[in-house]
């Protein structure tokens, strides 16, 4: 268990590590951020950073040296960095979980041997397997590149008469995962935290809207049955048992029906704090990045209480940055900048958290 005062490394220094870094200050942590881009929000609110490339052992050594424990603010660290460091110093979530996550296949597979519900999907590591998994999962589909995506990047739609091929020329012939598109009634998520003792705790489901591939809106509490809601934590908590996961992570999942019942299916897991669990900062009794600093710093969780009769994430993408002088005067909202300037299309900004109490 970290003492006050200590210090807590984190990879990566986008929005994530930031609002981790604030969390950890509240705490009495420091934190050191480690980040090859120069611009790294993060690097803004901590005593401590790091600019060097992933592949710099020496200033990883040095890093590791610097902090009493490691974790990272998105999936796409490369594994070796993490494992290097791992030598070292603690490492949570362990890096064994970067590498079933960050290839699409092998996390499916991975879930799916939970026996835990999934879309149909197959491997594409030719023409003639992108032709039988059509066969198999019918179209239309999306075939995915198996890594490195993220936000609608790495991934194209395989309509009806559409040339498959083709399809595939345009993620560049790289190994993929095709998959059957879901008829499904909403997107949610739940976000969960383990300890190292195995205690487990999650929020509430969150009902998720995407726009251009990119998630828009999160709203709490998602309009799900009671016994669904409970169905999706329990498989959150199997998942993160499976992992031995310690730390925060989101399970994104369909809401589809059965017959006259509702189920959920699981798409993607995500090995860190989450774009949809961003509400609880102003809507939780506890946030998800608090969360995380807990369970990596051995501390106890929380039980997350939710704030308001209702709860809704607004993500500020791109020229919607210009709107936060409005969001100020909305009652019950707080914004939250991420220290960005340049305002890309798709880039996200900040975003606007709204609590409803009538």
């Amino acid at each position: 268990m970290l003492k006050p005062g200590s210090t807590i490394g984190i990879l990566g220094g986008g929005q994530l590590g930031r609002m981790l870094a604030l969390a950890a200050a509240r705490l009495g942590l420091h934190c050191h951020i480690y980040s090859p881009e120069k611009d790294s929000g993060a690097f803004e609110v901590v005593r401590a950073s790091t600019c060097a490339p992933y592949e710099d052992e020496a200033a990883l050594a040095k890093f590791a040296s610097s902090v009493d424990v490691i974790t990272y603010e998105f999936e796409n660290v490369p594994a070796k960095t993490a494992s290097f460091l791992a030598k070292r110093k603690p490492v949570f979530p362990d890096p064994h979980v970067l590498e079933l996550t960050q290839d699409r296949l092998i996390e499916k597979n991975f879930i799916d041997g939970l026996k835990i519900a999934v879309a149909p999907y197959a491997a594409v590591h030719s023409a003639s397997q992108l032709a039988a998994g059509l066969d198999k999962v019918g179209r239309p589909a999306v075939l995915k590149t198996t890594t490195m995506g993220y936000d609608g990047k790495g991934q194209v739609k395989i309509m009806p008469g559409d040339d498959a091929n083709a399809a595939w020329r345009k993620l560049k012939n790289a190994p993929c995962i095709l998959e059957g598109f879901v008829k499904f009634e909403r997107e949610v998520s739940v976000i969960a935290a383990r300890s190292a003792d195995g205690h487990v705790e999650c929020f509430e489901v969150t009902e998720n809207e995407h726009r251009d591939h990119i998630l828009k809106i999160s709203t709490v509490p998602a309009k799900v049955s009671p016994a669904l809601a409970t169905e999706a934590k329990r498989i959150a908590t199997r998942i993160a048992k499976a992992f031995d996961y310690v730390g925060v992570f989101a399970v994104e999942m369909f809401v589809v029906k059965t017959g006259k019942k509702q189920a959920v299916l699981v798409n993607e897991i995500a090995p860190r704090v989450h774009n949809s669990g961003h509400w609880t900062i102003d809507g939780a009794t506890v946030s998800q990045f608090e969360q995380h600093i807990r369970a990596v710093a051995g501390w106890p969780l929380a039980k997350p209480i939710r704030l308001g009769r209702k709860v809704e994430m607004t993500n500020l993408i791109g020229a919607e940055v210009n709107e936060t002088q409005a969001w100020l005067t909305v009652p019950g909202a707080s914004v939250h900048l991420y220290g960005k300037t340049d305002a890309r299309p798709g880039r996200k900004m900040g975003h606007v958290t709204r609590v409803y109490t009538k």
